[in-house]
């Protein structure tokens, strides 16, 4: 007879918790959202979408009103604009969510997602403090995760590669932001998404306004994921309370 060895189960099927309910989340509310009425529909997504002009004097006539003023950059990360952007984003959030799921446990992803959410509408607002004109979608936390996942993409790959990453996330060592900052390969990455999200501008003719990609979501939610992930990453905090004490 001969032995088998048992098959070790496949990480990438092996998606942690809060990642799948945070997509059963976001499809949920696209879900019920085809329940409503086309009017009915619209002013959900406006109600619930992050609108610069908001925070003026055109709040209480906006749907949503006084209230979608606090609301919204929270709500804003629920809407999508049609199927294809759900699933961009959905497939965004497997590749990168899985890993710090893994390292910072449920509460701490949770907080990093939605800060890196609040980032890239605070970005946009920088950018369009008078703009009308809505913005949907969770691309600016999925970008925080991009930008976090950085920190110890690369140390995995000098240790061991992809595999090691999807498979023992938590014994990768983080880099500390300047390690990052200096860090040839994690300096490229970020010029090349500067680049692409400039290329949007150049290509579409005013991103948002005319193409309905929010780019100024996209690098705000990723500049504070590579720079804030330190703060969040419960595998870095556990060393850190294991090194001996000098004194």
């Amino acid at each position: 007879m001969i032995p088998t060895v048992p098959s070790q189960q496949e990480p990438v099927f092996n998606v942690p918790k809060v990642v799948v309910a945070v997509l059963a989340v976001l499809v949920l509310v696209h879900v019920g959202r085809s329940f409503l009425s086309a009017d009915d529909d619209l002013w959900v997504v406006l109600a619930a979408a992050f609108i610069p002009a908001r925070y003026g004097p055109l709040a209480p006539e906006l749907p949503g009103g006084e209230l979608a003023v606090f609301t919204s950059p929270f709500t804003h990360m629920l809407m999508h604009g049609d199927w294809v952007h759900l699933a961009l984003n959905s497939a965004w959030l497997l590749a990168f969510g899985g890993a710090i799921a893994e390292r910072t446990g449920t509460v701490r992803f949770l907080l990093f997602f939605t800060v890196c959410g609040l980032a890239g509408a605070f970005a946009f607002y920088l950018a369009n403090s008078e703009l009308v004109q809505p913005m949907i979608g969770a691309s600016g936390a999925i970008s925080g995760l991009m930008g976090g996942t950085l920190r110890f993409l690369f140390p995995a790959i000098d240790s061991g590669g992809f595999r090691r990453l999807r498979e023992a996330p938590r014994s990768i060592p983080l880099m500390s932001l300047a390690e990052a900052l200096r860090d040839r390969r994690i300096l490229v990455t970020s010029a090349i998404l500067v680049l692409i999200n400039v290329l949007t501008i150049i290509g579409f003719g005013g991103a948002q306004n005319s193409a309905g990609i929010a780019w100024e979501a996209h690098l705000g939610g990723y500049l504070l994921g590579l720079f804030t992930y330190g703060l969040f990453d419960d595998v870095s905090r556990a060393e850190d309370q294991r090194q001996p004490n000098d004194d």
